[in-house]
């Protein structure tokens, strides 16, 4: 299991994707303005992989992957 699954169809729009680094990247600069760096540190790690998983190197499913198998049967 990963921890943010790109393939998964909520990830498809872009918006989706930049909202949620923006946010991630938003919450460690919390944590750092109230000198939390431990807690900065943790949410820079994590704003560094769902950028690097949801923009960097970000592949949008195509629909023959998405697509439901037929099996033939009816």
């Amino acid at each position: 299991m990963k921890f943010i699954d790109p393939a998964h169809p909520f990830y498809r729009p872009l918006w989706v994707r930049l909202l949620l680094v923006g946010l991630c990247a938003a919450w460690t600069a919390v944590e750092y303005y109230n000198g939390e760096q431990t807690w900065g540190l943790i949410f820079l790690v994590m704003t560094a992989y769902a950028f690097a998983q949801l923009l960097l190197f970000f592949k949008p499913a195509t629909a023959a992957e998405t697509a439901p198998e037929e099996d033939g049967q009816k």
